[in-house]
């Protein structure tokens, strides 16, 4: 458990902020003869209490928004998913999906917008669309890059044929990393987390150094309850990005899962930092 100072020191914020925020009902903070005291999913809350308010969210759409994702994630702590904005919206992100706690609806998060997409993925100019035949599409002659390019105009319309250009891109081209982490990462939102693994895998044999494809290994292992794996994986993601903020955050969600608090908060420490920083 966390004294205010202790809390306020972590996050960068006023004791006075902190005790604020806390009596704004967002969580139900212990109290004894010498204040507050948080736990480690307290503060991550009070965390993205801050950062939205920081972005000049009104305060009240803030406290509604958390109250609301608390409603929907019951018996689960809110430090497992990321709470941040998009155009004066809050959003909840979690395992490739994202959604607005305050209308529940779920939103589509563009490529390079949030960790786990192949960062080749943004500045695309979208391919003309070719026809259809027999649910998938005609696309001609084209080679393992443009097959790549047609799989992320397809993603936010039809997944199941952005699947199946990322595949074609790897028939043509075995390592082609970016494919690998975009088809992995669409197989892991659809819970084949197997299959997403070992695209993952390949990703870093093609490319060793790729922070992306190491961040997402280390996610789905954390899904698959692999924590000793899921740890290697983030600590090669921060080798390869230091600044690779997301990693931090994960990492300090499974080291408190594993009860080191100290490694814990060192990680979230560090997200804190990067974040205040970006």
């Amino acid at each position: 458990m966390y004294r205010t100072r202790e809390v306020a020191e972590l996050l960068g914020l006023s004791p006075a902020k902190v005790r604020r925020l806390a009596r704004a009902g967002l969580l139900d903070v212990a109290r004894d003869s010498g204040g507050y005291r948080f736990t480690f999913q307290d503060v991550v809350l009070l965390r993205g209490a801050a950062e939205l308010e920081s972005a000049d969210l009104p305060a009240r759409r803030v406290r509604s928004a958390l109250r609301r994702l608390r409603e929907q994630l019951p018996g689960r702590p809110l430090s497992a998913v990321h709470v941040g904005t998009d155009g004066g919206r809050v959003i909840a992100r979690e395992a490739g999906s994202a959604w607005e706690p305050l209308t529940g609806q779920y939103v589509l998060l563009l490529e390079g917008a949030a960790p786990g997409a192949s960062k080749e993925s943004s500045d695309v100019t979208p391919l003309d669309r070719p026809p259809h035949e027999g649910g998938f599409l005609l696309a001609g002659e084209r080679g393992p890059d443009g097959w790549f390019e047609l799989g992320l105009e397809l993603e936010s319309t039809s997944p199941e044929e952005a699947r199946r250009a990322y595949a074609r891109t790897l028939e043509l081209r075995p390592n082609h990393p970016d494919a690998h982490v975009n088809l992995g990462r669409l197989l892991h939102e659809q819970g084949e987390l197997a299959a997403a693994e070992a695209h993952y895998r390949c990703a870093l044999a093609a490319s060793p150094e790729s922070a992306t494809a190491a961040f997402n290994l280390g996610v789905v292992l954390q899904d698959l309850g692999r924590a000793e794996r899921a740890i290697e994986a983030y600590l090669r993601a921060l080798a390869a990005d230091p600044d690779l903020a997301d990693a931090h955050f994960n990492l300090s969600r499974v080291y408190d899962d594993g009860g080191d608090r100290a490694a814990a908060l060192r990680h979230l420490r560090s997200y804190s930092q990067l974040t205040r920083t970006s």
